[in-house]
């Protein structure tokens, strides 16, 4: 019986210690922090880097009709 509570006592610790941390990270939107001072500036500097077709110089063309 002993041992049950010590492994209880030991989930019970580490679901507080998850819960503050997922209250931290909500607290202080480190989430949204992250998406935009890592995430975003990486996924712009990868983007703007692809080559691109300049739609302005196609041919404008008619369908047969």
């Amino acid at each position: 019986m002993r041992k049950l509570w010590k492994i209880c006592g030991i989930i019970a610790a580490a679901a507080a210690a998850l819960y503050a941390l997922l209250f931290t990270v909500f607290y202080f939107d480190l989430d949204g922090k992250l998406l935009y001072y890592v995430v975003e500036p990486f996924l712009v500097k990868h983007y703007d880097k692809m080559p691109r077709r300049d739609v302005t110089k196609d041919e404008y063309k008619m369908g047969n009709l």
